[in-house]
């Protein structure tokens, strides 16, 4: 087991806060966002405000336009840590 790697919290992050910090480090606007994605801008706003939830299908693709995997997005703040068995 110890071939294993462990999944472990780091910090607090929501969902919508993980969407906002990735599409802020990318310098993409909510507008540049909802243009890339066909996501309205208000939609956006709600998930990025943990108003609406994401879901599997937007979760893929605003990873798809942010360039990042889906669960970076719906599990924000977790990593891998090496070495440690389950």
């Amino acid at each position: 087991m110890k071939d294993f790697t462990r999944a472990k919290k780091q910090i607090d992050v929501s969902v919508g806060e993980s969407v906002k910090i990735i599409r802020e480090l990318q310098e993409l606007s909510q507008n540049e966002l909802a243009t890339m994605t066909g996501i309205p801008q208000s939609t956006i706003s709600a998930i990025e405000h943990d108003r609406v939830r994401l879901g599997v299908e937007r979760a893929k693709v605003l990873a798809k336009a942010l360039k990042c995997h889906p669960a970076v997005l719906v599990f924000p703040g977790w990593t891998m840590e090496q070495g440690t068995t389950a």
